[in-house]
């Protein structure tokens, strides 16, 4: 079985879940397509990154990002840094010949992402951009339910992810909040999510209608460089800085193949969690999910009798996508981690048979092209066709 030396750039959150992925995958998919060694982790100082390669299984780390793009031994280089540095980090892994996986957004707009995308084909590596909620077993069931032609021609597509982590005008100025940095807000932290399943199950959007709000201009600055994600910091007299992204977008949208649809993403939505859901009308019938009940897909088929029609729950498990390396049996439960999971799996299997790993780049390229035109129709007031 072939190993895969990995070199991960960034010590936060997302290194966690990327972290246990690699050690848990072959336990899931046996015999797996390869083994992923976690060789060096990269932070910002030497200190946080002795604490990281602690943490989260690393042989050795490093303060300087380029020793892992340096390090001959290294395979794989997996980005899980702020959206200004991926562009950077991607260019100078490809042209090392290493093979990359890159948390989402792509980058902080297309023109950005392209370069990214040209150096991956151009050096001939696999890529890979983490949008891991489509590799919940539910959502790849809808994908096989329409393929199979279940629901019929889609006619309409409603997406939503609302999230309430900053909604109180407390929460403090993280790197999410600045457009140097991000690129966007809510729109490429959760609703480039949305976009995602959107092109996955129903195909490429052609235009955009949209509008996008910033509801609180400031917030208290944060201490120090880590990201206080959805913490509150309380007192009167804290520093505030200035928010340049967007706290919500709400687009229409037209895609190629005749469907219609729309989405909404907000992180000020009091009351919502991590609420990510798609509702799919067809010609012959209908699918709902919503991640929060991640084990359950609800269907209706028009085919269904006059007196039993409505929406059913089907509890994925074994029978379904992924599900015979995940649960022995239904509705035993699915997590975050188990999506990444199944995510390096997925690009363990493109290395090894040098196929083309889903969603790559390109993906994120096609993704960042329709978020700079949900942009640019609420600047413009208008619809934007996406020129690809």
């Amino acid at each position: 079985m072939k190993t895969l030396n990995v070199g991960m750039i960034g010590a936060g959150f997302m290194a966690k879940a990327h972290a246990l992925a690699y050690t848990g995958m072959p336990m899931y998919f046996w015999p797996a397509p390869a083994k992923f060694n976690k060789m060096m982790i990269a932070d910002v100082t030497e200190e946080l990154a002795k604490d990281a390669a602690n943490r989260l299984g690393f042989a050795d780390y490093t303060s300087n990002w380029k020793d892992i793009i340096d390090n001959p031994e290294i395979d794989v280089v997996d980005i899980v840094t702020p959206n200004n540095s991926h562009a950077e980090i991607a260019i100078a892994a490809a042209k090392a010949g290493k093979h990359i996986i890159s948390e989402k957004p792509l980058a902080r707009d297309a023109a950005e992402s392209k370069t990214m995308l040209d150096a991956v084909q151009k050096y001939g590596v696999k890529h890979m951009v983490a949008f891991n909620y489509r590799r919940t077993p539910a959502v790849a069931l809808a994908k096989k339910i329409i393929e199979e032609g279940k629901i019929g021609k889609i006619l309409n597509f409603r997406g939503t992810y609302l999230q309430d982590w900053s909604a109180d005008p407390n929460s403090p100025l993280s790197w999410r909040f600045n457009k140097e940095i991000a690129g966007s807000g809510a729109l490429g932290d959760i609703g480039t999510h949305v976009i995602d399943f959107a092109r996955y199950l129903v195909g490429e959007i052609d235009e955009v209608m949209a509008t996008a709000k910033t509801w609180i201009p400031e917030r208290p600055k944060q201490d120090g460089g880590l990201d206080k994600l959805g913490t509150i910091k309380s007192g009167a007299n804290v520093p505030k800085g200035e928010v340049d992204v967007d706290d919500e977008i709400m687009t229409m949208l037209r895609f190629n193949s005749g469907a219609v649809g729309s989405i909404e993403a907000t992180r000020n939505a009091w009351g919502r969690n991590n609420f990510l859901t798609f509702e799919i009308h067809g010609e012959n019938g209908s699918i709902y999910f919503n991640y929060e009940r991640r084990d359950e897909l609800q269907v209706c088929f028009s085919s269904d009798s006059d007196g039993e029609r409505g929406f059913k729950t089907i509890y994925t498990g074994p029978n379904h996508p992924y599900g015979e390396g995940l649960w022995p049996i239904p509705a035993l439960g699915i997590g975050y981690a188990d999506t990444k999971i199944i995510e390096v799996h997925d690009l363990a299997k493109a290395i090894v048979e040098d196929s083309s790993a889903s969603p790559n780049f390109d993906d994120g390229y096609q993704i960042a092209l329709i978020s700079d035109a949900i942009l640019q129709s609420s600047e413009d007031d208008k619809w934007i066709r996406i020129e690809r």
